[in-house]
């Protein structure tokens, strides 16, 4: 049986799927590609094909992680809320560098951007992170149903949802130590305003790890683009996964 879902984003997030496995999804792009409309708004409406009869990672309805010292239930729903609520490649990575490097986010005030599941923002509080996780509205029942049901009473950190919309007004939210971002660097029209809310959320002290697979130029472009404010750094990389990790600490500005 074949359920055909709609996601109000940029046809560019049925990449994303193909980019993790490309022989499935592949047979789909052309169907895909006739089915794209614009809204009102502008914004593609990405048709995207679903078989319940092959699940891949992000189609199963439950993942389990046992990251930070704990085991981690995430249920995902793909057919609802489609990338934002799957676990993906750039998540785990950043969460087992985050393992080996717990200083990093160890009593530090964090916030995760597009959390998705918020898979990083929960296994940064077990490792003693204060942790703010964040989302568009859409997402942001599923996002605070998994970190309810993932909370325990050892943690030596916190953890709350707040909603975040980089195209609004920013000036209620405030910087922090840690900025993380697991693979939120791949749809083009979002580079200006992800990257005006890094700017805000960033001190000059801030320390930005942004896990992501390079699929296209544009991708790229975005690191361009961060350079023009943050000093940028690549400090990891997952061969198996074909994953990196960026650092980006913000230019200081001379007085």
């Amino acid at each position: 049986m074949l359920h055909v879902k709609f996601y109000c984003l940029s046809l560019t997030l049925y990449n994303i799927v193909a980019g993790e496995d490309s022989s499935y999804c592949n047979k789909f792009t052309n169907d895909c590609h006739a089915m794209e409309h614009q809204t009102e708004s502008g914004t593609a409406l990405a048709v995207v094909p679903y078989t319940e009869g092959r699940l891949l990672p992000h189609h199963r309805p439950t993942r389990d992680f046992h990251l930070g010292g704990h085991d981690i239930h995430i249920q995902q729903d793909w057919g609802t809320l489609g990338v934002a609520a799957v676990v993906w490649d750039a998540a785990i990575v950043l969460c087992e560098y985050l393992e080996l490097h717990p200083e990093v986010v160890g009593q530090k005030q964090v916030v995760e951007l597009g959390a998705g599941t918020g898979l990083v923002g929960i296994v940064a509080s077990y490792l003693g992170g204060h942790v703010t996780v964040t989302e568009r509205r859409e997402a942001m029942a599923n996002l605070r149903k998994m970190v309810d049901s993932n909370t325990v009473d050892s943690c030596p950190g916190s953890i709350t949802a707040k909603e975040l919309d980089w195209t609004t007004d920013l000036s209620p939210h405030p910087q922090y130590d840690v900025i993380l971002g697991a693979d939120i660097v791949y749809i083009e029209d979002t580079f200006q305003a992800l990257l005006r809310t890094l700017v805000h959320t960033a001190r000059e002290d801030t320390v930005v790890l942004l896990s992501c697979r390079i699929r296209y130029d544009r991708d790229l472009h975005f690191l361009t683009l961060l350079e023009s404010h943050f000093v940028v750094d690549q400090i990891h990389y997952d061969k198996s996964r074909d994953i990196k990790i960026f650092s980006a600490k913000k230019i200081k500005i001379k007085t």
